[in-house]
């Protein structure tokens, strides 16, 4: 009975996960970490590591699938990830002498409010539009949006992909996949990072989990970006729009019940 409750409560985070990271960049830490914690008891800071290690290959495919269909920002991605991996450092270098335990609140309720945007007020930007944009403005753009994003993940402890889409769609004016797909490319790193750090300072987390976690997300993050890179603008932005909505929702609702 027990290992059937992991199961399901594995397959359910992971989808929910998955989905987010594949339709819309979003952290997968957002919704294991809080759903591991609730249900299975599992050490808070554990369940993080678990979430960031399961973002690392669910973020890589959909990241290959998007550049596969020629929706990713290689070059820009890379000079904002560098910005962000930076400040990130700096911004939990800051935490640290403001009392913020609430403020991770901010990310779930901006899931939230990210997802009725992209239902009432869609992103209809081309990629005709998107390179009329000289490449050395892009490229400072990205440097100094790469540092407002750290910082507040670093300040906060969460949000990444979510800061990322909203500013990417609505900052630097990027079409909606080219926006996803350069934010999974770049959550591909900062999981990484994330995830080494946690397990270097934690130890191995239940491998059961961990390994459950990690197979489910990557398969529903795969079936995610193969239908949003196949999906008309509109129908991509409803499927977002509705999937951040609901996990919206979801992980408020966990929040509530711990």
């Amino acid at each position: 009975m027990e290992i059937m409750t992991t199961v399901i409560v594995c397959f359910l985070a992971s989808m929910g996960a998955g989905l987010g990271t594949g339709f819309a960049g979003m952290s997968a830490a957002a919704v294991i970490s809080p759903m591991l914690i609730t249900f299975l008891d599992i050490d808070p800071y554990m369940a993080v590591g678990i979430a960031l290690s399961s973002d690392i290959l669910a973020s890589a495919v959909s990241a290959y699938t998007y550049h596969k269909n020629k929706n990713l920002d290689v070059r820009n991605g890379l000079i904002m990830m560098i910005s962000v991996l930076i400040f990130t450092f700096v911004g939990s270098f800051a935490a640290s002498f403001v009392k913020a335990s609430t403020m991770g609140t901010f990310s779930v309720f901006m899931t939230f409010l990210l997802g009725i945007k992209f239902i009432v007020r869609p992103v209809m930007t081309t990629k005709e539009s998107m390179q009329n944009v000289p490449e050395k403005k892009r490229a400072v753009q990205s440097v100094f949006c790469g540092i407002i994003i750290g910082f507040i993940c670093g300040f906060i402890g969460a949000g990444g992909g979510m800061m990322m889409l909203l500013i990417l769609t609505g900052v630097l004016g990027y079409e909606l996949k080219t926006a996803v797909g350069t934010s999974v490319f770049i959550m591909t790193f900062t999981a990484l990072t994330g995830a080494v750090s946690h397990f270097a300072i934690g130890g191995i987390p239940d491998v059961t989990v961990w390994i459950l976690c990690i197979v489910f997300t990557f398969i529903w993050a795969r079936i995610a970006a193969v239908f949003a890179n196949k999906a008309q603008p509109k129908t991509l932005n409803r499927a977002t729009g509705v999937v951040l909505t609901v996990l919206g929702i979801a992980i408020m609702s966990f929040r509530f019940l711990t």
